[in-house]
Parts: structure tokens; C-alpha cells; sequence
């Protein structure tokens, strides 16, 4: 049986930094430091483990965030970092248990808002986040965190879409209860299903994909549209971009 536990002690930090190098391969100057896990916990922010037995096996870390609006106060929302589970435990359902956890904490808070970044082409995450959660995205950040020595982003820059999850949204309230909202789609960009053995084999191919990735979105965002869905085959992960209204 998992179990979930805020975690406060230093002994608890420094296993989320080891997890961090056994789940994505991390050099040290990568790692999320134990201190950083320190003041996230103090000024407002979160990190919970996930625990078979004594065993940590996956973690999330949560930082808060102050996003300005034109015209409007300032909105307090969170960051989640870093979430991630050791591969033997992928596939079960940890990560969203730890999810909808947040989703507690943080409505608990007031916070209606919580947002993270995802590669584009990790379709498994694509999926989850917008279709098991009810995220959506409205940006692209290319080469958010620059090349990196992790042996899952192949070398390649890492652009990332920023997934906003507005907790409160009917979308998400309907997703949360297997009822997914209406939705009328305007644009699909869609990424082979291999894409991960393109990845790893043909290098100069997948960054082809990413560099389409990148202009298809930037031109359907400019127009106002959002990734509001997400469609899985055996060829290909599609993101479904169409309208999304909300008061952010």
C-alpha cells in the first residue's frame, strides 16, 4: 500500500535529491538541493513523498509563485517543480495521487491555480496532464532549462510546455470525475508515437519534430487558441488546440 507524506525532515530531503540522479539521471550540479526543498517548505510552497513501506519511491516538490495580470492584483498561484517515481512504480496511478494531494493543499490554501512545465514530446505526460488532470496550455519555452545530461532528454534543448491547472475550472471538475467537458477543436499538431526511439536513434530527426512542435504552436497560441485536449494512437499523440474561457 502507498502512502503519502508531507515531508519535513532533512533525512526526507536528501532522498528526493537521490531520487532525482536514479530517476532522470542528474548530474550533480542538476539536482534539486536539500536547501531548496528547505525554503520551498517554509515560505509557502510543499513537497510530498511517496512511500512503499519505509521506501520512498517518488516525490513532488511545489514552490509558490506571484503572476502579474494586466490590470488586475497580482494572482498567488504554485509552481510544482518536479514530480517523479521511480520506473518500477510508472503506470499506477502514483503521480496522480500525488497530484490530486496538491490539488488538496492548495485549494486548502485559496490557491486557485497551479502550473508546471512538460517536454512536448514525452507523450505519456502529454496525456496525463491534460486528459487524466484537465490542464491546459497556452505557452512554449524553448530551451527552458538548456541542455542537460539527462540520458531521457536525448541531447536535445528542452523546450517545454507550461500546463496551467485551474483547480476549480469545470473542465477539471469534470475530467476529475471521467466526464470530459465539450470541447470544439481548431487546430491538431501531432508527434510520432516513436518518438522516444527517434529520440535516442535518429537525433537530427527529432529535433526536426521539435522545431515543427515549436512554430505550430507558437502560430496557434498567437491566435489565441489553447491545447485543451489530447488524442493517443499507435501512430501518433496529437495535442487538440480550440478556445478556452476563463478570468485568469
Amino acid at each position: 500500500m502507498i502512502r503519502l507524506e508531507i515531508l519535513t525532515t532533512r533525512e526526507q530531503y536528501e532522498r528526493a535529491v537521490e531520487l532525482q540522479r536514479e530517476i532522470w539521471g542528474f548530474s550533480d550540479v542538476e539536482l534539486l538541493p536539500v536547501r531548496l526543498f528547505v525554503v520551498a517548505s517554509k515560505v509557502g510552497g510543499h513537497a510530498l513523498g511517496a512511500y512503499d513501506g519505509d521506501r520512498m519511491v517518488g516525490f513532488l516538490l511545489a514552490i509558490p509563485g506571484l503572476k502579474q495580470r494586466p490590470g488586475g492584483p497580482p494572482l498567488s498561484y504554485l509552481h510544482s517543480h518536479m514530480l517523479g517515481v521511480l520506473p518500477e512504480y510508472a503506470n499506477h496511478g502514483l503521480g496522480r495521487q500525488m497530484k490530486l494531494r496538491q490539488r488538496e493543499i492548495a485549494r486548502a490554501a485559496g490557491i486557485a491555480l497551479v502550473e508546471w512545465t512538460f517536454d512536448p514530446l514525452e507523450l505519456k505526460n502529454a496525456y496525463f496532464n491534460i486528459e487524466r488532470l484537465g490542464a491546459i496550455v497556452r505557452r512554449y519555452v524553448p530551451n527552458q532549462y538548456g541542455i542537460t545530461a539527462s540520458f531521457l532528454h536525448g541531447g536535445l534543448p528542452t523546450d517545454r510546455l507550461v500546463a496551467e491547472w485551474w483547480l476549480d475550472h469545470p473542465r477539471v471538475g469534470a475530467i476529475l470525475a471521467g466526464e470530459p467537458p465539450p470541447r470544439e477543436i481548431h487546430t491538431r499538431l501531432s508527434v510520432p508515437a516513436d518518438i522516444g526511439e527517434i529520440r535516442r536513434r535518429e537525433p537530427g530527426r527529432a529535433r526536426e519534430i521539435q522545431q515543427q512542435l515549436e512554430q505550430g504552436f507558437g502560430e496557434a497560441f498567437a491566435r489565441g487558441l489553447a491545447v485543451v485536449g489530447f488524442e493517443r494512437s499507435a501512430e501518433a499523440g496529437t495535442y487538440l488546440l480550440g478556445e478556452f474561457a476563463h478570468e485568469d
